[in-house]
């Protein structure tokens, strides 16, 4: 990754070291799984994904009572997860989700 490649942001850099560690789930269908078996802590969704993308999480994540994040655009969330593009991620691990949680919502 070059340097300028990604923002110097701690929200992505936490949510590349979550990737390293095994501990985020990526694309519709893995985050969806996430959710349904309960293993999602947090969920991100791109503010570019489609509105439609975005109401399917949030009316997921609220049901389950799991929260729910709008933050940074699709290649970037992309690119901290090692992928091209990527509306949303999932952290399966309950304290990675609540330091991110911590720097988005600071």
């Amino acid at each position: 990754m070059s340097e300028n490649s990604l923002p110097k942001d701690k929200v992505f850099m936490q949510l590349g070291l979550a990737t390293k560690a095994g501990k985020l789930v990526s694309g519709e269908f893995m985050v969806e799984k996430a959710i349904k078996e309960g293993l999602a802590y947090l969920v991100i969704v791109a503010k570019d994904a489609s509105d439609n993308t975005k109401k399917h999480f949030s009316d997921m994540c609220t049901y389950r009572n799991i929260p729910i994040r709008f933050y940074g655009e699709k290649e970037n969330l992309g690119k901290c997860v090692g992928k091209e593009f990527r509306a949303d991620v999932a952290l399966t691990d309950e304290g990675f989700a609540k330091s991110i949680l911590k720097k988005i919502d600071d």
